[in-house]
């Protein structure tokens, strides 16, 4: 499909859509959209590149009943994770992350020196309304 088709977020059809303009969401990382609510009237999910910083890390935070699913382009991320952040995983790049809905969070770039990179899909189309900010575990992971 080449081009993009002008759409409203009332009447949703297919379309094609550059990255937009990047803003720092309420996790404190730097977001570009793509698919949302808001650019082609997505009803059910939104897409988007996110981009942690080297030694970069997220809020402790959660999405309210919204599922998300990551692919990491580049570099290795970890994330905590659990009612206390007490578990963990690292995702490198060519592999991909679930995230169940309700459950908090806290990712993090492992590298000093490179950014880490990855597509989030979530089944929120607006994106930042179902994200909960948890500042009572930020402190457990620093």
């Amino acid at each position: 499909m080449s081009g993009t088709h002008e759409t409203s977020a009332r009447t949703p059809t297919c379309a094609t859509v550059r990255a937009g303009v990047p803003f720092v969401g309420k996790q404190g990382l730097t977001y570009t959209p793509a698919i949302s609510a808001e650019t082609v009237g997505a009803r059910g999910l939104h897409m988007q590149l996110l981009t942690i910083p080297p030694g970069g890390r997220t809020k402790a935070h959660k999405h309210e009943r919204h599922e998300t699913a990551i692919y990491v382009l580049s570099g290795e991320a970890g994330t905590w994770f659990g009612e206390r952040l007490e578990n963990h995983f690292v995702a490198r790049a060519g592999e991909f992350v679930y995230i169940p809905a309700d459950v908090p969070h806290l990712a993090y770039n492992l590298s000093l020196t490179e950014p880490a990179t990855a597509v989030v899909a979530r089944t929120d189309p607006n994106e930042q309304e179902s994200v909960v900010m948890l500042p009572e575990l930020d402190a457990i992971r620093r």
